[in-house]
């Protein structure tokens, strides 16, 4: 049976033919790569919550290095409560754009909390997630064993604009937050307070914001504000104090 070529009904049949066999190539590699992509992605998260707690490694030998300095990762509700579930398998950029979407309730959003223990120094890394100029920001932070001292952070972001809001994620930004405190010593929350780039605070309780990079910051402030409030009510229900009186 003979083919006119240049009929519409070949011109169709060809491409219906085509986006077929491009489309099943194309699964089949996703399928074929997404193990190794996932254990990337696995890895790479390992890395960042060793870098938040200030201990430099290479994504191949993150998960070595996690195994040896963390101790646990577990769940917290949104109260501070400690919850069932397994802290290290929540996707938290997930949750997060499902609670924006209105998707979920802030009250039944959970929080994951990696207990470690660097050199006899006891830290719990907490993650935080928000919105910069234009996209998804995020980080980690580690506080101290008192509940309130910062001991260092981590972050990064989607697509915020090099040189400007893309800084957050550079030496200048992080190394601000060693030695910040996100309550006052009587248990009053404070959280950490992004400044106006280039006011070069000295709030104990905030850093100096990106300059030229007013969104990104007010991002950042927004998502520290808010996870950190829900952190500290862990740490003082842990400690068998009152709930955190909002300044």
């Amino acid at each position: 049976m003979a083919f006119d070529k240049n009929s519409n009904g070949f011109t169709f049949g060809f491409a219906t033919v085509l986006v077929v066999v491009v489309g099943t190539l194309l699964a089949v590699t996703y399928m074929g790569l997404k193990p190794a992509y996932d254990e990337n992605v696995r890895r790479e998260k390992m890395q960042n919550i060793l870098g938040a707690m200030g201990v430099e490694v290479d994504r191949d030998a993150a998960p070595a290095r996690y195994q040896e300095l963390v101790k646990s990762a577990f769940l917290v509700d949104a109260n501070g409560k400690p919850v069932d579930g397994d802290g290290f398998a929540l996707d938290v950029l997930k949750q997060y754009k499902a609670w924006k979407a209105g998707e979920i309730e802030a009250g039944d959003m959970v929080y994951p909390v990696y207990e470690a223990d660097k050199e006899g120094t006891k830290l719990y890394v907490l993650p935080v997630v928000g919105t910069g100029l234009w996209g998804p920001i995020w980080g980690y932070l580690s506080v101290e064993d008192d509940g309130r001292t910062v001991h260092g952070s981590l972050f990064d972001h989607k697509g915020e604009t090099p040189g400007l809001g893309a800084e957050i994620a550079t030496p200048m930004f992080e190394d601000q937050f060693p030695d910040k405190t996100i309550t006052e010593a009587d248990g009053t929350y404070t959280g950490i307070k992004v400044y106006k780039g280039g006011s070069q605070t000295t709030d104990p309780h905030g850093v100096d914001g990106i300059s030229g990079g007013t969104i990104t910051s007010d991002g950042v402030d927004e998502m520290l504000q808010r996870t950190l409030a829900v952190y500290v009510d862990f740490f003082q229900s842990r400690n068998g104090t009152n709930s955190y009186s909002q300044r």
